[in-house]
């Protein structure tokens, strides 16, 4: 199997005034597909793996060749980070649905959670991910990873995330990481969200 880049499916100014067209397409065409090329080049030589759903590799990364852990990694978590995060993103989508309750009852409103989840990704050192996660005890968490780490690897299930590399915002915001997550909260899409949050309890 040849990785390739998903369909983005809404056209790169759809976010706009909120996050810019030439930001999102230099980040899907850019670097999105840098990190598929660079994964597809690793496993070249390791058809097995080629066979497997990138989620799937980054899930066991000890059971990854030694030669080709660190590009499965980085590239293969930069693959499934944006593959995740794309459908996150629309705008005039209500807060609402099952996820929407939950977060309300973990986190004291949503007003709390946004504090917290913006918090958190303005402590993200240099380049990462900030996420909300179901984890070990079904409960709804909120976690930051390096570079292209996946909480796929630590045993989480993904619900949200956002990217704070500085591809992400920095021709539009520069160096204020908070405004461009002030931004990303006008074009979550809670729908999605939801999606995500049920599929991780299994429903």
């Amino acid at each position: 199997m040849v990785y390739k880049l998903p369909k983005l499916g809404y056209k790169y100014d759809a976010l706009e005034p909120h996050l810019d067209k030439e930001t999102m397409e230099i980040h899907y065409t850019k670097h999105h597909q840098a990190y598929i090329d660079k994964l597809n080049a690793a496993l070249e030589a390791h058809s097995k793996l080629q066979k497997m759903d990138v989620e799937v590799l980054l899930q066991d990364l000890d059971s990854i060749p030694k030669e080709v852990k660190t590009a499965v990694r980085n590239h293969g978590g930069g693959h499934a980070n944006h593959s995740f995060w794309w459908p996150l993103l629309k705008k005039d989508v209500k807060f609402k649905g099952e996820v929407a309750d939950a977060i309300k009852k973990k986190f004291g409103g949503f007003d709390k959670f946004k504090e917290q989840f913006i918090n958190a990704a303005i402590s993200v050192f240099g380049s990462g991910w900030t996420w909300l996660v179901v984890n070990d005890d079904g409960e709804l968490e909120i976690m930051t990873t390096s570079n292209q780490d996946s909480p796929i690897s630590l045993g989480k299930k993904p619900v949200l995330s956002v990217d704070v590399w500085e591809h992400s915002y920095y021709k539009k915001f520069g160096p204020a990481r908070k405004d461009f997550l002030e931004a990303f909260f006008n074009v979550i899409n809670w729908d999605q969200v939801n999606k995500n949050f049920n599929e991780a309890k299994g429903d």
